[in-house]
């Protein structure tokens, strides 16, 4: 990624004499290179600028699709997670872990059987969420998105906050990636995230996206 470098000058006294320096700082490369970061994209945390439809001029959508973006970004990491951390550990894949409670059985966490069905599960499942988004729904803006608090035991956010928040949507952007091929790629192999990882890394050539014959329909 490119980096733009800008210089701005300040005044310094030295032995009774004033200089004058520049302090040099580098800004992240726009996704278009050469192209202009829109203003209002400026003060965001990991913003490469990329609005090319304008959907964000508005202050109104610009915190929408902040805090979507954030949200969708901690969920896609936690799916990430759970996605791998299952079949790390043994318990099967994440696309066979609830068609057992479809199919009218019950759902298992970590081996141990969930006595719950399908309906229960999602009662408790909506009547929860339902109260988490109706609590934070009537908070402001930044505290919808960033409620430190009780939410923040162990103080983490008194570092560098900017810091944090560009790891987080950074990591988060990479997740909901992630996520995505997951999906994609069961679909194209039927396999698993690690079964299809470790039969290319046995056969680089021949187990990869061009001989799957979804993703190059003419493989």
């Amino acid at each position: 990624m490119a980096c733009v470098v800008a210089a701005r000058p300040t005044s310094v006294r030295t032995f009774g004499a004033r200089t004058t320096r520049r302090n040099v700082t580098m800004k992240a490369g726009n996704w278009l290179p050469g192209s202009d970061t829109p203003a209002y994209l400026e003060a965001l945390p990991a913003s490469y600028g990329f609005d090319p439809l304008g959907l964000a001029k508005e202050p109104s959508s610009l915190a929408r699709f902040r805090e979507s973006e954030v949200i969708h970004g901690r969920w896609a990491m936690l799916g990430a997670a759970g996605v791998l951390g299952v079949e790390v550990l043994g318990y099967g894949n994440w696309y066979d872990a609830p068609l057992p409670l479809v199919q009218g059985g019950s759902a298992t966490y970590f081996g141990a059987s969930v006595p719950f069905d399908l309906g229960t599960l999602a009662a408790i499942e909506f009547a929860a969420m339902a109260g988490a988004e109706s609590f934070r729904g009537q908070a402001e803006a930044e505290k919808r998105v960033y409620p430190g608090g009780a939410f923040d035991p162990m103080g983490m956010s008194k570092g560098n906050l900017d810091e944090l928040k560009t790891k987080e949507i950074k990591n988060g952007r990479l997740a909901m990636v992630a996520c995505l091929g997951f999906a994609a790629q069961h679909a194209a192999t039927g396999a698993s995230p690690l079964a299809a990882l470790g039969a290319h890394l046995a056969n680089p050539f021949t187990a990869n996206f061009a001989t799957n014959g979804v993703s190059l329909p003419l493989a």
